[in-house]
């Protein structure tokens, strides 16, 4: 038996709700579109599926876990809708190929649409979803997991599309290696797939998972919630929960992106108002924000989350829905322990997204470091 019940958080519609905005702001402008997930999920559930999150501490040793996701480009996810069971179609073939039942499943990103998925394919299948999850935001590209950091191998897995096509990849040199094929299958299945890797066990997963994820957006979709309900700042909810910080407020003047390689690639430039008024900022784009830079120099960079909010609701804007015009904040989160070790930023820092030039300075240094040059300025 893989728990008792009483180990099992119940997932209502509720819950799904205030993590449609959670996991948004998690995702640092990717993951997949929130809000089609959300829709997805609400219908599993008034289906009469049971959505449960298992507590990470909970889980057995010998579990066999899966981790799964969507794979591809945002702006296509947002554009096409999934058929629907793609998810537990990979499940079922890992499960053949190796010959095992699985036990749970594992989100592979809490960012966006790819913290709804896990969900859905475990009420399909009628299995729980750990309490944690790959990476504590999004990344762009498989191997910046913090399971594959630290010794999983992804293979075999299994990618699935909306047509019903069942890809194994049997063997990969790498977990790089698994992440080129994974991206060129992707881009000849139309730019958007879901795939799931190779069981972990549960001892590993409670060892490299990072810890609480689904529990942790819940929580902030309600934080959000309940200052937009009772007329509060809502960014400055998110600020308190996250402990985060307000880097920027402005207009978006400028939005350039493009499909490259199966990733969304771009930029987007911002001119301030209210306190930054008279600066421009600009944030460099690969299906999430990377590097956020103020008047040419750089503040804010991975594996450290940059958020764009809607300034008056509080609520993320997704890469593939920045518009000029748009009123922003700008906030940057700190990111997992797990994320600043040297093994997690040789994948996860400016080296693994090629911005070997730039150099990873963790938030709290940045900002103290922007402090003491407004203090200098006397501002």
């Amino acid at each position: 038996m893989l728990s008792r019940q009483a180990d099992l958080i119940s997932i209502g519609e509720e819950e799904i709700e205030a993590l449609e905005i959670g996991a948004a702001i998690l995702g640092t402008g990717g993951g997949g579109n929130p809000y089609i997930g959300k829709l997805r999920a609400l219908q599993v559930l008034r289906e009469g599926r049971k959505m449960r999150v298992l507590p990470l501490q909970a889980l057995p040793d010998d579990a066999k876990v899966v981790s799964l996701g969507g794979i591809g480009a945002p702006l296509i996810s947002h554009e096409r809708i999934k058929e629907g069971r793609e998810g537990l179609r990979c499940v079922r073939a890992l499960e053949q190929r190796l010959g095992i039942k699985v036990d749970a499943i594992a989100c592979e990103e809490i960012g966006g649409q790819n913290a709804m998925e896990p969900l859905i394919v475990a009420a399909l299948a009628d299995l729980p979803v750990v309490d944690c999850d790959g990476m504590g935001r999004a990344f762009p590209e498989m191997q910046m997991t913090t399971f594959s950091i630290y010794g999983h191998r992804s293979t075999p897995s299994v990618m699935c599309d909306l047509h019903g096509n069942v890809v194994i990849f049997d063997h990969a040199a790498s977990e790089l290696w698994h992440e080129r094929l994974a991206r060129a299958c992707v881009i000849s299945q139309g730019g958007a797939s879901t795939l799931a890797s190779a069981p972990m066990q549960g001892v590993f997963v409670k060892r490299f998972g990072i810890p609480d994820s689904y529990s942790r957006a819940i929580a902030l979709g309600r934080a959000v919630r309940n200052a937009q309900a009772r007329n509060e700042d809502p960014v400055a909810a998110i600020c308190d929960f996250e402990n985060g910080q307000l880097v920027f407020t402005g207009k978006i003047s400028d939005v350039k992106r493009e499909l490259r390689g199966g990733f969304v690639a771009g930029e987007a430039a911002i001119e301030g108002f209210d306190d930054h008024e008279g600066d421009v900022a600009n944030i460099i784009i690969q299906n999430e924000n990377l590097v956020f830079q103020r008047n040419g120099e750089t503040e804010v960079i991975v594996p450290d989350l940059i958020v764009i909010l809607d300034i008056d609701t509080g609520e993320a804007i997704t890469t593939e829905m920045l518009r000029y015009g748009q009123r922003i904040s700008v906030l940057a989160l700190p990111c997992h322990p797990l994320l600043r070790t040297p093994e997690a930023l040789a994948v996860v820092g400016p080296a693994g997204f090629g911005l070997g030039n730039l150099n990873y300075l963790p938030l709290e240094d940045a900002v103290a470091d922007r402090q003491r040059v407004l203090e200098d300025a006397g501002k």
